[in-house]
Protein backbone atom coordinates (compact mmCIF):
# COMPACT_ATOMS: atom_id res chain seq x y z
CA UNK A 1 0.00 0.00 0.00
CA UNK A 2 1.15 3.70 -0.72
CA UNK A 3 2.14 5.82 2.10
CA UNK A 4 -0.29 8.48 2.91
CA UNK A 5 0.70 12.30 1.51
CA UNK A 6 0.71 12.94 5.54
CA UNK A 7 2.82 10.73 6.53
CA UNK A 8 5.07 11.65 3.98
CA UNK A 9 4.68 15.42 4.83
CA UNK A 10 5.78 14.66 8.06
CA UNK A 11 8.68 12.42 7.52
CA UNK A 12 10.19 15.51 4.91
CA UNK A 13 9.21 18.23 7.39
CA UNK A 14 11.40 16.06 9.22
CA UNK A 15 14.58 15.61 6.86
CA UNK A 16 13.52 12.88 4.88
CA UNK A 17 14.96 13.27 1.45
CA UNK A 18 12.93 9.87 0.33
CA UNK A 19 9.25 11.39 1.36
CA UNK A 20 10.25 14.53 0.31
CA UNK A 21 11.37 13.07 -3.12
CA UNK A 22 7.95 10.70 -2.96
CA UNK A 23 5.53 13.85 -1.93
CA UNK A 24 7.15 15.83 -5.38
CA UNK A 25 6.88 12.90 -7.79
CA UNK A 26 3.40 12.45 -6.49
CA UNK A 27 2.45 16.14 -6.83
CA UNK A 28 4.48 18.04 -9.10
CA UNK A 29 1.58 17.49 -11.97
CA UNK A 30 -0.87 18.98 -9.69
CA UNK A 31 1.59 21.43 -8.67
CA UNK A 32 2.20 22.54 -12.41
CA UNK A 33 -1.06 22.34 -13.78
CA UNK A 34 -2.75 24.57 -11.15
CA UNK A 35 -0.13 26.93 -11.85
CA UNK A 36 -0.92 26.75 -15.35
CA UNK A 37 -4.03 27.92 -14.51
CA UNK A 38 -3.61 30.36 -12.48
CA UNK A 39 -1.27 32.05 -14.60
CA UNK A 40 -2.32 30.80 -17.84
CA UNK A 41 1.11 30.12 -18.96
CA UNK A 42 2.77 27.44 -19.23
CA UNK A 43 6.44 29.26 -18.80
CA UNK A 44 5.42 31.27 -16.08
CA UNK A 45 3.55 27.58 -14.50
CA UNK A 46 6.64 26.16 -15.05
CA UNK A 47 8.94 29.07 -13.09
CA UNK A 48 5.90 28.60 -10.60
CA UNK A 49 6.48 24.92 -10.20
CA UNK A 50 10.07 25.12 -9.94
CA UNK A 51 9.80 28.02 -7.14
CA UNK A 52 7.44 26.10 -4.44
CA UNK A 53 9.50 22.77 -4.86
CA UNK A 54 12.60 24.87 -3.83
CA UNK A 55 10.75 26.39 -1.37
CA UNK A 56 8.46 23.14 -0.27
CA UNK A 57 10.97 21.58 2.04
CA UNK A 58 10.83 24.85 4.44
CA UNK A 59 7.45 25.21 3.90
CA UNK A 60 6.66 21.80 5.29
CA UNK A 61 8.14 22.55 8.76
CA UNK A 62 4.88 24.87 8.98
CA UNK A 63 2.71 22.12 8.04
CA UNK A 64 0.15 21.63 11.12
CA UNK A 65 -1.75 18.68 9.47
CA UNK A 66 -4.84 20.53 10.20
CA UNK A 67 -6.37 19.79 6.63
CA UNK A 68 -5.37 17.46 4.10
CA UNK A 69 -1.85 17.76 2.61
CA UNK A 70 -3.35 18.55 -1.24
CA UNK A 71 -5.35 20.87 0.54
CA UNK A 72 -2.54 22.69 1.98
CA UNK A 73 -0.36 22.33 -1.44
CA UNK A 74 -2.69 23.95 -3.37
CA UNK A 75 -3.10 26.73 -1.18
CA UNK A 76 0.69 27.16 -0.74
CA UNK A 77 0.08 26.99 -5.06
CA UNK A 78 -1.89 29.85 -4.85
CA UNK A 79 0.05 32.04 -2.22
CA UNK A 80 2.90 31.42 -4.15
CA UNK A 81 1.31 32.59 -7.61
CA UNK A 82 -0.27 35.72 -5.89
CA UNK A 83 2.95 36.31 -4.78
CA UNK A 84 4.49 35.91 -8.19
CA UNK A 85 1.72 38.27 -9.55
CA UNK A 86 2.64 40.63 -6.87
CA UNK A 87 6.31 40.80 -8.03
CA UNK A 88 5.28 40.71 -11.51
CA UNK A 89 3.16 44.04 -10.87
CA UNK A 90 6.28 45.80 -8.81
CA UNK A 91 8.52 44.86 -11.27
CA UNK A 92 5.93 46.21 -14.05
CA UNK A 93 5.55 49.67 -12.55
CA UNK A 94 9.43 49.64 -11.67
CA UNK A 95 10.29 49.52 -15.67
CA UNK A 96 7.62 52.11 -16.71
CA UNK A 97 9.58 54.40 -14.19
CA UNK A 98 12.66 53.02 -15.29
CA UNK A 99 11.98 53.19 -19.09
CA UNK A 100 11.23 57.24 -18.59
CA UNK A 101 14.58 57.82 -17.38
CA UNK A 102 15.88 55.66 -19.30
CA UNK A 103 14.64 57.05 -22.61
CA UNK A 104 15.95 60.69 -21.06
CA UNK A 105 19.56 58.87 -20.80
CA UNK A 106 19.48 57.63 -23.85
CA UNK A 107 18.61 61.04 -25.02
CA UNK A 108 21.18 63.27 -23.38
CA UNK A 109 23.87 60.29 -24.61
CA UNK A 110 22.80 61.31 -28.17
CA UNK A 111 23.11 64.59 -27.18
CA UNK A 112 26.60 64.59 -26.13
CA UNK A 113 27.61 62.70 -28.93
CA UNK A 114 26.16 64.56 -31.33
CA UNK A 115 28.14 67.59 -29.77
CA UNK A 116 31.02 65.71 -29.18
CA UNK A 117 31.01 64.83 -32.75
CA UNK A 118 30.45 68.35 -33.58
CA UNK A 119 33.10 69.53 -31.35
CA UNK A 120 35.74 66.82 -33.27
CA UNK A 121 34.40 67.87 -36.89
CA UNK A 122 35.17 71.50 -35.41
CA UNK A 123 38.63 70.80 -33.96
CA UNK A 124 39.63 69.80 -38.07
CA UNK A 125 39.12 73.26 -39.59
CA UNK A 126 40.99 74.72 -36.81
CA UNK A 127 44.66 75.95 -37.60
CA UNK A 128 47.33 73.15 -36.13
CA UNK A 129 48.99 75.22 -33.85
CA UNK A 130 45.23 76.06 -31.57
CA UNK A 131 44.32 72.24 -32.14
CA UNK A 132 47.93 71.37 -30.78
CA UNK A 133 47.57 73.84 -27.66
CA UNK A 134 43.15 72.76 -26.95
CA UNK A 135 44.69 69.28 -27.40
CA UNK A 136 46.98 69.71 -24.27
CA UNK A 137 45.15 72.05 -22.32
CA UNK A 138 41.75 70.19 -22.47
CA UNK A 139 42.39 66.39 -23.99
CA UNK A 140 45.16 65.93 -21.48
CA UNK A 141 44.36 68.44 -18.70
CA UNK A 142 47.49 70.09 -18.53
CA UNK A 143 47.25 73.46 -17.03
CA UNK A 144 48.65 76.58 -19.79
CA UNK A 145 51.62 77.10 -17.80
CA UNK A 146 52.50 73.07 -18.40
CA UNK A 147 51.14 73.34 -22.49
CA UNK A 148 53.06 76.41 -22.87
CA UNK A 149 56.65 74.56 -21.78
CA UNK A 150 55.29 71.66 -24.18
CA UNK A 151 54.76 73.89 -27.19
CA UNK A 152 57.75 76.16 -25.93
CA UNK A 153 55.57 78.66 -25.56
CA UNK A 154 54.43 81.57 -22.97
CA UNK A 155 51.64 80.97 -20.57
CA UNK A 156 49.78 84.20 -22.14
CA UNK A 157 49.97 83.17 -25.56
CA UNK A 158 48.44 80.03 -24.49
CA UNK A 159 45.44 81.77 -23.08
CA UNK A 160 45.31 84.09 -26.50
CA UNK A 161 45.14 80.45 -28.20
CA UNK A 162 42.21 79.14 -25.97
CA UNK A 163 40.66 82.28 -25.84
CA UNK A 164 40.68 81.96 -29.74
CA UNK A 165 39.73 78.84 -29.77
CA UNK A 166 36.46 79.27 -27.80
CA UNK A 167 36.08 82.78 -30.11
CA UNK A 168 36.35 80.62 -33.33
CA UNK A 169 34.44 77.79 -32.13
CA UNK A 170 31.63 80.07 -31.08
CA UNK A 171 31.66 81.76 -34.33
CA UNK A 172 31.07 77.89 -36.44
CA UNK A 173 28.14 76.93 -34.42
CA UNK A 174 26.42 80.22 -34.83
CA UNK A 175 27.08 80.42 -38.91
CA UNK A 176 26.28 76.42 -38.76
CA UNK A 177 23.07 77.57 -36.63
CA UNK A 178 21.70 80.03 -39.43
CA UNK A 179 22.44 77.21 -42.34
Amino acid sequence: MDTSDETLAQAAASGDHAAFAALVTRHYDRIFGLGWRLTGSRTEAEDLAQEICAVLPHRLRGWRAEARFTTWLYRVVVNAAHDARRRAAVRSRAADGWGDWEIARQEAMAEDRAAQDWLAGAMTRLPVELRDTVALVLGEDMTQAEAGMVLGLSEGTIAWRMSEVKKRLRAMATEEAKA
